[in-house]
């Protein structure tokens, strides 16, 4: 797997933002959606194009389009979805499934609840959306599910990674024969005792949609 921590100072800007624990939920939420638009540009280096020939008004030019099969955006429920419309703005005719992972805050292991995805990705070029890598059991389940549908090219996007979840990954998908990426905001020290990223930014589906009661 590649991990590539995305190095720019405006990405860094909004990070730190991010990070504030006085940054309220709509702040958060319009900051979040802003990185990932950056860090999207960053992840679609590869994404697949063909050569195409339009005519400008003054003479015929020589371009590039996307690809069929379209990309697939994949937001990991719930804080994935605040991910989703700053990807969308950079791959607006990407195609978008939903797929619902919790993680056993005993175990730390991902349980799939939900998906919406079609049942036949041969040939598909997916975009993971998950704001934390934390342990990396959610991310490394939700990466093997897409490919047993059959998709043959991997790109995670998270605002921040900790080495372990990092390690998890490159341990549980080492059997994959496709290409897998990772490209994040941030690569953190370490996690805690309960498996949060230190320093982190804390629960980012609760700073993105507040604490239901």
């Amino acid at each position: 797997m590649q991990v590539h921590v995305a190095d720019h100072p405006l990405i860094s800007h909004k990070l730190t933002l991010l990070r504030d624990e006085t940054t309220d939920s709509p702040t958060f939420r319009r900051l979040a959606d802003e990185l990932v638009t950056l860090l999207a540009y960053e992840a679609t280096r590869d994404v697949r194009v063909h050569g195409v020939d339009v005519q400008t008004p003054v003479a015929l030019a020589r371009g590039v389009r996307l690809t069929d099969p379209r990309p697939l955006v994949v937001p990991i429920l719930r804080a994935g979805l605040g991910m989703l419309e700053g990807m969308q703005r950079l791959l607006p005719t990407a195609e978008v499934g939903f797929l619902g992972m919790v993680r056993n805050e005993e175990t730390f292991e991902a349980v799939t609840y939900a998906e919406r995805l079609p049942d036949d990705l041969t040939g598909r070029q997916c975009y993971v959306l998950d704001p934390m890598l934390a342990t990396g059991g959610s991310l490394a389940a939700a990466i093997a599910f897409l490919v047993q549908r059959g998709a043959d090219h991997i790109t995670a996007i998270t605002l921040l990674a900790a080495p372990e979840g990092v390690a998890r990954i490159e341990a549980d998908l080492a059997h994959l024969d496709i290409p897998v990426t990772l490209v994040t905001a941030g690569l953190d020290e370490r996690l805690d005792e309960h498996g949060y990223i230190v320093p982190g930014l804390g629960d980012a589906g609760d700073r993105l949609y507040g604490v239901a009661g």
